[in-house]
């Protein structure tokens, strides 16, 4: 029913050198803490566009400082996002913004990037706040 694997697979090294660039597990994790961090400046951007403030212009400094840190010297895109009439609402951004700061904060803990563990740790509480007087009054 399936052809049979005629070829040695790529993600051993049995054989030793096979030409194939291999990445360790810390830089594997920089990948994926960096990915992170930059999806959260993303949102964090999209919210200063719908409520600029200072807490989030100096929260998304500090994530661009670590995302540029964390790729050898190069800066994250950023956009200038103007608020859509049909985009996402303040609320759903912080959800969202919530969720990627917890996940980059697992990724800092494995990693045992205390910087940027403490700054998505700092992120999912600014965030949870922003939540908090939604989440009482529609209850």
């Amino acid at each position: 029913m399936y052809e049979p694997i005629r070829t040695k697979s790529v993600h051993t090294m049995a054989d030793g050198p096979t030409g194939i660039p291999h990445r360790s597990r810390e830089e594997e994790l920089d990948i994926q803490l960096a990915g992170h961090l930059a999806a959260l400046l993303a949102v964090t951007d999209e919210l200063r566009a719908l409520a600029p403030c200072a807490d989030l212009e100096q929260a998304a400094e500090r994530l661009a400082a670590q995302v540029s840190r964390l790729r050898a010297g190069r800066a994250p895109a950023r956009t200038s996002v103007l608020p859509a009439a049909d985009g996402p609402g303040p609320e759903a951004l912080h959800r969202r913004a919530h969720t990627l700061a917890g996940r980059a904060l697992v990724v800092a803990a494995s990693r045992a990037d205390t910087a940027a563990a403490i700054l998505a740790a700092e992120r999912m509480d600014a965030h949870a706040a922003a939540l908090e007087p939604r989440e009482l009054a529609s209850r």
